[in-house]
């Protein structure tokens, strides 16, 4: 197929849901040409990744003070920051240039747009398409990935961030109409977890429930189980633990001050000897102050995460609230690290507690597992192996993104 794949970001290794999606439609055969934007030098190294990929990518600069002025200008009206947050008038007019075809017929079989910030994008080519082609319907998918109002209602009331919970307070209310509305522009829609489906039907009316909710589908997150493995030549560490992330972001931030202010503290009243690093981009002020405490490392970037999950003797996923398929989980079980997590971290996927992985809802809870694992080196092997064995039958790449594709080929045949 001929795959237009839109996404108001450029895909990376941090970003791996389009960025996986896009390299194996490519190796299954697929003609696939990006829309995207960049910010900065490493998006254009990451574009050249792609294009290394046999990936044609066509990308404009987002300036830095264009989300800014986008969101000054939305605010006094009635749709979210989100809604404009990542619109580019040179992007769109590159999408019009590429579906220009003379023989009248629309040039690509499937056209994928991501995200909320990205919806605009997909409104914007059906209006302009529908003119175009003599109202010729658009073989559209939209992946929303996660439901947004849900994970504002969550950060308004549970965020430890400040800026966090005001902007989520703000947005909250004009997102969730904004999202009900969205639900009715696109024929077909996709999200992570069952959890943001279900948040999604919440939105809508029950007329609206039977009318429009075979539309809502579910395709989880897999792991690039090529690159994240296990590696049986580096030596696991006795007594260290690593949480990973990107810690700007509100919801990790609030994981991290959990952990190092609940979690910790209990475990080092018995194992005063475990070590935490904490791993991730951009890390916020409180969380690099917490590399002040002689058990704790902040590391900021790396250039690699898998070193830090393969020696680690337990990953660690205690989040507080959030949305979608939690990465972090999936990349240390596919490096065959045991994870002690959350209940709420495990939510969107089927792992089996005490078998797959360790979960808890309360600090003593997620403390006691945590010792539990130090403690036993032989339950540390299973956990980790376990798994890995889930990860690789129900997160692989290679069989999400095939389904991915019926998505294309139905909306395709209902063209």
């Amino acid at each position: 197929m001929k795959i237009l794949f839109v996404v108001p970001y450029v895909p990376n290794l941090i970003r791996v849901r389009p960025y996986n999606f896009i390299r194996y439609l490519a190796k299954f055969g697929n003609q696939v040409t990006v829309a995207t934007l960049w910010s900065n030098e490493g998006d254009l190294e990451d574009i050249e990744r792609l294009r290394g990929e046999g990936v044609r990518v066509e990308a404009e600069q987002l300036p830095t003070w264009r989300p800014v002025a986008n969101s000054l200008k939305t605010l006094p009206g009635k749709q979210p920051l989100q809604a404009h947050y990542s619109w580019q008038p040179n992007l769109a007019k590159k999408l019009s240039e590429l579906c220009a075809n003379g023989n009248g017929r629309f040039p690509f079989d499937a056209v994928h747009i991501e995200h909320i910030r990205g919806a605009r994008y997909g409104l914007y080519l059906k209006k302009l398409l529908a003119e175009k082609y003599n109202g010729q319907p658009i073989p559209l998918v939209w992946d929303s990935v996660d439901c947004i109002s849900l994970l504002f209602r969550k950060a308004s009331s549970h965020s430890k961030s400040l800026k966090g919970r005001l902007m989520t307070q703000l947005d909250l209310k004009r997102t969730e109409a904004y999202e009900a509305w969205l639900v009715k522009q696109f024929d077909q829609i996709l999200l992570t977890s069952p959890f943001d489906r279900d948040a999604y039907l919440a939105l809508l009316s029950p007329p609206e429930i039977e009318d429009y909710q075979s539309k809502i589908q579910v395709l989880p997150n897999g792991v690039d189980l090529d690159y994240f493995r296990p590696d049986t030549s580096v030596q696991r560490y006795p007594a260290t633990l690593v949480v990973s992330g990107k810690m700007s972001y509100h919801a990790n931030i609030t994981m991290v001050v959990n952990l190092v202010g609940e979690i910790m503290p209990l475990v080092w009243e018995k194992r005063p000897d475990i070590k935490l690093q904490i791993v991730g981009k951009d890390p916020a002020r409180n969380i690099q102050a917490m590399a002040e405490h002689p058990q704790i490392e902040v590391l900021g970037t790396v250039p690699d995460l898998r070193p830090f999950l393969q020696q680690a003797t337990v990953a660690v996923a205690p989040i507080v609230y959030g949305v979608g398929i939690q990465n972090k989980v999936l990349e240390a079980m596919a490096c065959a690290t045991p994870v002690v997590a959350t209940t709420q971290a495990v939510s969107a996927i089927t792992a089996v507690p005490g078998q797959d992985i360790l979960v808890g809802s309360e600090p003593s809870q997620i403390s006691d597992a945590i010792l539990q694992l130090v403690n036993d080196p032989a339950l540390c092997r299973e956990i980790g192996e376990n798994g890995y064995r889930f990860v690789t039958k129900e997160h692989n790449w290679t069989a999400i993104t095939k389904h991915l594709e019926t998505y294309y080929q139905m909306q395709k045949l209902q063209m």
